[in-house]
């Protein structure tokens, strides 16, 4: 059945209503919103199923392929979002658990300083969450040829003077490339920061796609295709062709200067994957920025940016500032 809900302007996460605070809240970036500006919102379908362990109703959006009973704390796998042509091809299963991954987050926390203390506490912890998002994998062949000149430049020193001989050859380069991995993500309201700054994934260790590794954790299903994404991709690839060919061809000249280049594409491949990543979102205080940080549930490569704690850093300004000022006044007085 489908309903009617309000999401997070910050994070796209569902907003529910906090009595204690009297605001609605999203318990993923933990933004708070008052009742005008939720009206000001537009509303978005979402979908009612019934938790198979224990009957309770689960509310989620068109996205969501994967969740928790807020109930019975059970996994949930929503089965008919994961068929047809929404079926995955592959999925790389997580190789960092939980522990694992709050370990990685606080050592992260340690090497930075001046951090708000709410960033790390374990309330915010808990919010440390294991997804699945979305990704389209390209792979094709290459077909690359270029065409220009190439200078080599000699100098000598004849008594006083210096002499420079200039040589001007042509310069023709074709070769065939397999470009396999080319990643982008499949979810529109995913942030590119937080799902492509913890790239690359081995994909080496892709698994044929079961709906058994969802189990756990949270997953997220496409609302982007790849035609959307394929002539961004073409011609990504095309430029990386065309400067692999000019710096192979460049390698004996000083420089060069291409005056045709061509990069035909063949055996185009696309592969609809489903990619760990553990992720957790903070909200500034005060001013409502949202902060990211996400772990590669398979490598634990991090990215993230970081709250600084403004009155911290005024009391190191203080502590630096103070007796350097003081140490002036004092070596002023002497002086004069």
């Amino acid at each position: 059945m489908a309903v009617l809900t309000y999401k997070c302007s910050n994070c796209g996460g569902p907003l529910t209503w906090d009595a204690e605070k009297q605001a609605y809240f999203c318990d993923y970036c933990n933004s708070r919103f008052t009742q005008e500006e939720v009206a000001k919102m537009q509303p978005q379908q979402t979908v009612q199923y019934n938790c198979p362990s224990c009957g309770a109703q689960i509310m989620t959006d068109a996205t969501t392929a994967a969740t928790y009973c807020y109930y019975c704390h059970n996994p949930v796998v929503l089965a008919d979002r994961l068929s047809g042509d929404r079926l995955p091809d592959c999925v790389i299963p997580f190789e960092i658990d939980e522990k694992k991954a709050r370990e990685i987050f606080m050592n992260w926390v340690k090497r930075h300083r001046y951090i708000p203390k709410a960033f790390y506490d374990e309330k915010q912890i808990a919010h440390l969450g294991g997804v699945y998002f979305p990704y389209w994998i390209y792979n094709c062949k290459i077909n690359g040829a270029i065409e220009g000149s190439g200078k080599r430049l000699r100098t000598w020193v004849t008594g006083s003077l210096q002499f420079t001989e200039t040589s001007v050859y042509d310069i023709s380069k074709a070769g065939i490339m397999q470009i396999d991995n080319v990643m982008r993500i499949a979810l529109k309201k995913a942030s590119r920061v937080l799902c492509e700054g913890v790239m690359p994934f081995k994909t080496e260790k892709m698994k044929p796609f079961s709906p058994a590794y969802l189990q756990g954790y949270t997953a997220e299903m496409r609302d982007v295709e790849k035609e959307g994404l394929s002539q961004e991709v073409e011609d990504e690839v095309r430029r990386f062709a065309a400067e692999k060919l000019k710096s192979q061809a460049g390698a004996d000249y000083n420089s060069i200067e291409i005056s045709r280049s061509e990069a035909d594409i063949a055996d185009e491949n696309w592969k609809y994957a489903l990619l760990p990543v553990w992720t957790l979102t903070y909200t500034e205080p005060g001013t409502g920025k949202l902060y990211y940080f996400s772990i590669n549930g398979q490598s634990g490569k991090t990215c993230g940016e970081l709250p600084v704690d403004k009155r911290r850093l005024l009391g190191l300004f203080i502590m630096v500032f103070v007796p350097v000022f003081l140490l002036l006044l004092l070596m002023l007085y002497f002086l004069f």
